[in-house]
């Protein structure tokens, strides 16, 4: 999750597993993969941080080690 700033100053926390592209319009503008588009003060390259940094804090060593636990569960039911 990572916070961003709406134009009137209002901060919110978005997932950030939904964004689909940031652009500049000028304004930054997040589209999400639902299509809606939300419009923020950070920059495109101050999103694209907070993004990397969140994605960085993940332990995927983790995530991955339970994904295969699910698949090798799934096939033995088979």
């Amino acid at each position: 999750m990572i916070q961003l700033t709406r134009f009137n100053g209002q901060t919110f926390v978005l997932n950030a597993f939904l964004i689909e592209q940031i652009e500049a319009l000028p304004d930054t503008t997040v589209t999400l993969t639902t299509g809606k588009k939300i419009v923020v003060r950070e920059t495109v390259d101050q999103v694209t941080q907070l993004v990397i940094r969140f994605l960085k804090e993940i332990p995927w060593s983790q995530a991955v080690r339970a994904e295969e636990g699910v698949l090798r569960c799934s096939k033995a039911e088979d």
